[in-house]
């Protein structure tokens, strides 16, 4: 058995259905890593006259942002493809950019995650169209539910943004 069989899933998907959709989902989960590493970034480096409930609000986020990394993984394993390995795997399919500066300015923060959220919400939508595309309702129903969590937090931090 060669081990790419070995973790072949059964699914009722087809090949062309688990090959898309886990290369999608794969995408998917280097932004969402990217997006997760960036909030904590921006949690612990925050600062100024808003810090406690910049600090508070951007660890719930980056909760809220980690417990959708297993899910996509594991979907992606379920339908019988694969997803990421590595850092180095992350860093070559990221689309949300990172921030490595030494200093970000609170407002510069704030907008910096409303931008990359927004970003993500139009990855999860081409993501919903791909796994609609072959009619994967179990993952289209999941990228819904974080359709509508990552439009909240684009929410928050567009009107944080405003009154900064």
């Amino acid at each position: 058995m060669s081990p790419r069989a070995a973790l072949r899933t059964p699914t009722d998907l087809g090949e062309n259905a688990t090959k898309d959709i886990s290369a999608a989902l794969s995408g998917l989960l280097a932004d969402t890593f990217a997006l997760y590493l960036k909030t904590k970034n921006f949690h612990w480096h925050m600062s100024g006259p808003h810090f406690r409930d910049y600090h508070l609000m951007l660890d719930d986020q980056g909760d809220q942002i980690f417990a959708m990394t297993d899910a996509i993984a594991e979907r992606a394993r379920k339908i019988g493809g694969t997803t990421i390995r590595s850092i180095g795997h992350i860093a070559r399919l990221q689309r949300i950019p990172d921030n490595d500066a030494e200093f970000v300015t609170p407002e510069d923060m704030i907008a910096e995650l409303a931008s990359d959220n927004r970003d993500l919400v139009g990855f999860l939508r081409s993501t919903h169209a791909t796994a609609e595309e072959h009619n994967d309702v179990a993952t289209t129903s999941l990228i819904e539910v974080w359709i509508d969590e990552t439009e909240r937090r684009s929410w928050f931090l567009f009107e944080i943004g405003r009154m900064a």
